[in-house]
């Protein structure tokens, strides 16, 4: 119950990112999202059991959810370090950390192979976790996790200060509890293989219903933390197009008082722009162009402008002079490279 939970958790924060897709360079968090949901429904009890009879009972199965569950963390981490610290770079190859991501996946191979799993088990650890073997496969796998989500969660707690926008800060902060929470997963998990290799059934079964509550709050913390910057982005992008549309309106009027002498240089026909996403944005950045302008070629134009003109035309300066928010960093800069987001 505890995995369809988490993983109906991340399949829905991946169905939330797929939206803004299309505008979005570094898809990690996507990747991440999706990578953690197939490792979660895999150990899922009958997609468990119908998966590994097809691999021949061998617990194979297990193993491979393991191996995308630490990517899965991995590109997690580095989408959030990216978004959190702005000296983290962007574009630059990870080269330490995925040195030591393929390490990981070579001791749990390693590790896996060892183990005396001689058929199918749902639960893998309750079954062979008496064996060191399996014990170190799994500190393998939990002492990575741990790692990396104790430092991410540092991250976020430390830079979520520093961001622009109020859901920002409210993403990190949920993230930075999501972090806190992995971590007593972790311990959990750890407890639990040291109290099976001493024969600690009771205890260890205590210790299992920590694990079961920390995966869930752990799951839901870090969704919500991760699906409230796209979500956001999509509402307030919806506000400005408003916006936008409204001062469009608006300035077509002053546009015309003062570009009606000169139409041969006009804002082209809508039927003849060609798309962009921010059709509104352009028109207007176009106009104002247009009527600065001819306001600087002909000043006497000035007076056919009367108090509500000019107060548009402030307004359209305003907005235009506020980057919009899919353009916005965590601190307020552009992050667009030829169009896209970075993060």
């Amino acid at each position: 119950m505890t995995q369809l939970v988490a993983a109906s958790l991340i399949w829905a924060l991946a169905l939330c990112l797929l939206p803004g897709i299309r505008l979005r360079a570094d898809h990690s968090i996507l990747v991440a999202a999706v990578t953690i949901a197939s490792a979660l429904t895999l150990n899922i009890d009958p997609v468990y059991m119908a998966g590994d009879s097809l691999l021949g009972h061998r617990n194979v199965l297990d193993l491979i959810a393991n191996i995308l569950m630490v990517v899965g963390i991995y590109f997690l981490s580095r989408a959030i370090l990216r978004a959190a610290d702005s000296r983290e770079p962007s574009a630059q190859p990870d080269h330490f950390g995925l040195a030591v991501l393929v390490l990981v996946i070579i001791g749990l191979i390693a590790s896996f192979a060892t183990v005396s799993a001689p058929y199918s088990s749902t639960s893998f650890m309750k079954d062979f976790g008496d064996q060191w073997s399996a014990a170190i496969y799994s500190a393998v796998q939990i002492g990575y996790i741990g790692v990396v989500v104790g430092i991410t969660g540092y991250t976020c707690f430390r830079f979520r200060g520093d961001m622009f926008r109020p859901y920002f800060r409210i993403a990190f902060t949920l993230i930075g509890i999501g972090c806190s929470l992995a971590i007593v997963v972790v311990l959990a998990v750890l407890g639990m293989d040291v109290l099976h290799l001493q024969g600690d059934l009771p205890g260890m079964n205590a210790l299992s219903l920590v694990y079961d509550s920390a995966v869930v709050g752990a799951m839901a913390f870090l969704c919500a933390g991760l699906a409230l910057p796209p979500t956001a982005r999509r509402i307030s992008r919806r506000r400005e197009a408003k916006t936008e549309a409204a001062l469009v309106d608006m300035l077509s009027d002053v546009w015309e008082k003062t570009t009606d002498a000169k139409r041969e240089v006009r804002l082209l026909p809508n039927g003849n722009i060609e798309y962009q996403r921010d059709s509104a944005r352009w028109r207007l950045h176009r106009m104002l162009v247009e009527i600065q302008d001819a306001l600087l070629l002909e000043p006497m134009l000035l007076s056919v402008l009367d108090d509500r003109d000019h107060h548009v035309l402030d307004s359209v300066e305003a907005h235009l002079a506020t980057p919009p928010s899919w353009k916005e960093d965590r601190m307020g800069h552009h992050y667009v490279e030829g169009g896209k987001e970075v993060t």
